[in-house]
């Protein structure tokens, strides 16, 4: 697109100050319909909370049935078989033997360091690195390291582990984790790698967002992808000759490692024992002491968070919160262990640990802590990169009473630089695919195997949604009407659901007296139509048709905030949604379909002309900026919001309306999947989607219906070209009758979108 071309598309989104009479007198309209402006903003958010709220409680009353080990063990297989389901993995461990790679080892005093590379699933290459005993006359327990998102492989802390351990006889394994060090999915390696101030130190755990949302699109999930590459460690160890397979130990670190070695030693019962930092129970941001009713008020689920490791899909909806995950690695043998200080008399999952570890051998249970809490400073309070020297001895009993090993407590001379540590090299047989790439792949080859009908599209867009096919009427709470020269204006609010309220402007020519309705939604709700479209209200209303402009939940004066990027109020909201097992375009589409059905009942609409507008206010980012940057700088590339227009189409497909505008959406989900960056809020993503549900073909399932398609970006948020939209969208009887579907990269002028709607009302 030229720069003018941009400058032209930019100008009509931000819409200019109109020149029209009635325009003005749209554009003035008060656009708050609820009493309350702060509980308006808090709507979204405390529902989502009430209903982890409700989980907890469905999770403790679920604990306290369970009686006996065999009570136990139905329990946890049943939670370990959706938590399969959640993380897209059947089974963790792979029938393929690991072939190794060595691409270089270091002899040093006592031990040597293998460099390694091996796959953990077609084209997912992991980079590790193998520590081992000089010499190895006797069977070695193996061990692996998951380092937290602090720092990859080669930090300070797992070398004192490797070396040491490996000086006592033992196989340390520590690979880098997915999005980490070699495997990191951005190049921002250094400060030279942006003009701009970045933390050059953080961007391999920030950029695990667009990866957690690039997986979970297709079903898949970055927990269960590095829970795979955990288990594929086990394969390496196991290889090795001279191996004791029945002492396989795993370390998850603090700050991100304990999470993904949890599922791992939860779903692969060759680890034999585990050591779980910072997950399960108390974290460093609860509160110490503890309260005394911690058994009821502790928040077993967690919250929500762009972090996605933690934040498992499903796992509220169906109960395999993180104290489950860990108490599911019994009979095995575990170390329940914090970063900081522990309130152990009432730390509510210690008791719970406690009664199954009783069911099997009370001695395998331990625990192990630090000091001080997260808002102190070292040396009071245990800061540490990985695992530090104070938690490895807070574990040493337990160590030597298992395996006879001795924590290793002292900084080794011989530790290795990052490049000497670094496994892929010219020659390395095996090469770094991005993980977009495998994605995509993985995509376009179960959509090669699909043949979804219009029919099958119809009947899994709601499942995917999570919406039932029949809701219960909303409840009318509030309408006010007042007529202003040729404008009939009337305020409505719905309750859809509990507290759930939807404030609604309805616009009518006040001399028609069954008019022709359009619905129009967006992110920015109601206000965004008024200021930012008032002129193509005026035209409508003009040629006789009724505007119908709804808050869905978390949109317009019910948004969360204003911010809608990775550590937004809006994105946590979103994360815990996925949690309880919903979406929130799932939620807003149930809204959407509640306002329908509101409007349907209306005899004062002509319901069998009603029409669903779906917009974006969203400014663009031209084809000429750069939208590759670190996830802190400042400024960020804008933010698309597709929500109206993928409404839209939804609504296209699956309700009776006569025509449908779809202006701003992204173009497909798939190109969610073309870049490492995705310049689209959190709350677009819908779990599982794709392959089958892809925005391109519900469009055309709504043929021979009318469908105005304008303004479709990308996943960087960048205008996509009239040629690839044509390409993807004129199908079926939009090619054998094109009058019927309108494709254009502008949004077009005021008169020509008023004029579409005339035409395909009155036809």
């Amino acid at each position: 697109m030229s720069s003018a071309a941009t400058l032209l598309f930019l100008s009509l989104a931000t819409g200019a100050e109109p020149t029209d009479e009635l325009a003005k007198q749209i554009q003035s309209i008060d656009p708050i319909v609820l009493p309350d402006a702060k509980a308006a903003a808090r709507m979204l958010a405390d529902d989502a909370r009430s209903r982890r709220d409700a989980a907890n409680r469905r999770s403790t009353e679920e604990w306290n049935r369970i009686r006996s080990k065999d009570a136990w063990e139905k329990f946890r297989a049943e939670k370990l078989k959706a938590l399969r389901s959640s993380l897209g993995i059947p089974d963790l461990r792979s029938n393929d033997p690991v072939k190794l790679h060595v691409t270089n080892t270091l002899e040093r005093n006592g031990f040597r360091v293998q460099n390694v590379l091996f796959e953990s699933r077609p084209g997912l290459v992991v980079t590790a690195n193998l520590y081992l005993p000089a010499k190895s006359d006797r069977p070695m327990p193996g061990i692996v390291l998951c380092h937290s998102h602090h720092n990859p492989k080669s930090e300070s802390e797992l070398q004192e582990m490797g070396i040491g351990w490996a000086r006592q006889g033992c196989a340390v394994i520590v690979p880098d984790l997915l999005g980490h060090g070699e495997r990191r999915q951005h190049p921002f390696k250094s400060a030279a790698d942006f003009a701009g101030s970045f933390r050059v130190g953080r961007q391999d755990y920030y950029f695990r967002y667009f990866t957690g949302m690039q997986l979970q699109l297709a079903g898949q999930s970055l927990c269960g992808w590095i829970a795979t590459d955990l288990s594929r460690c086990v394969d390496v160890l196991h290889s090795l000759p001279n191996i004791d397979k029945t002492k396989t130990l795993i370390f998850g670190s603090v700050a991100g490692g304990g999470d993904p070695a949890a599922v791992a030693a939860a779903l692969d019962e060759r680890f034999t024992m585990a050591a779980i930092f910072n997950f399960g129970g108390p974290q460093p941001e609860s509160p110490f002491p503890l309260p005394e009713h911690a058994e009821t008020s502790f928040n077993y689920a967690g919250g929500g968070s762009w972090e996605s490791t933690r934040n498992l899909a499903f796992s509220c909806r169906d109960g395999f919160l993180p104290w489950v995950i860990v108490g599911s690695i019994a009979p095995r043998k575990l170390i329940y262990a914090h970063e900081f200080s522990w309130d152990r008399e009432r730390d509510p999952v210690w008791k719970r640990l406690q009664r199954i570890w009783s069911w099997y051998d009370p001695n395998d249970l331990a625990a192990a802590h630090g000091t001080g809490k997260l808002s102190g400073k070292a040396p009071e309070s245990s800061h540490c990169n990985n695992i530090g020297r104070v938690h490895r001895a807070s574990m040493a009993p337990a160590l030597k009473r298992w395996y006879g090993l001795e924590p290793p407590l002292s900084e080794p001379t011989d530790r290795h630089t990052s490049d000497q540590l670094r496994c892929i090299t010219a020659n390395a047989p095996l090469k770094l695919q991005p993980v977009h790439e495998l994605q995509r792949q993985y995509v376009n080859a179960l959509e090669k195997q699909d043949s979804m009908s219009v029919r099958d599209l119809v009947t899994s867009w709601p499942t995917h949604l999570g919406v039932p096919q029949r809701l219960p009427a909303a409840k009318v709470v509030h309408t006010a009407t007042k007529t202003s020269g040729s404008i009939h204006e009337e305020r409505a609010i719905l309750e859809v659901e509990s507290n759930i309220m939807i404030p609604i402007i309805i616009l009518r020519p006040s001399e028609v007296k069954r008019p022709a309705l359009i619905i129009g939604v967006a992110q920015d709700g109601k206000s965004g139509f008024l200021n930012k479209r008032s002129e193509e209200i005026a035209m409508l209303l003009r040629a006789g048709i009724a505007i119908v402009l709804p808050d869905l939940r978390g949109t317009g004066e019910t948004r969360p905030g204003d911010g809608r990027g990775r550590s937004s109020s809006a994105t946590a909201i979103s994360s815990t949604e996925w949690m309880l097992g919903r979406n929130l375009l799932g939620l807003r589409w149930r809204d959407l379909r509640s306002v329908i059905e509101y409007v349907r009942t209306r005899s004062d609409l002509d319901s069998d002309r009603l029409g669903v507008w779906g917009d974006s206010f969203a400014p663009l980012n031209a084809d000429d900026a750069r939208t590759e940057v670190p996830l802190d700088a400042d400024p960020q590339p804008k933010l698309a919001e597709p929500l109206g227009g993928t409404l839209a189409l939804i609504a296209g497909l699956l309700e009776k309306v006569r025509c449908v505008s779809a202006h701003g959406g992204i173009v497909t989900y798939s190109s969610l999947l073309e870049s490492p960056y995705m310049h689209v809020p959190h709350d677009i993503v819908v779990p599982t989607l794709l392959p089958t549900q892809d925005l391109d073909r519900t469009a055309s399932a709504i043929a021979p219906r009318p469908l105005r398609i304008t303004g479709l970006v990308d996943g960087r948020n960048r205008l996509v070209t009239n040629e690839v939209v044509e390409r993807l969208y004129r199908r079926g009887a939009y090619s054998e009758k094109r009058e019927l579907l309108h494709i254009d990269m502008k949004r077009g002028t005021p008169e020509e979108f008023a004029a579409w709607w005339k035409k395909h009302f009155t036809q």
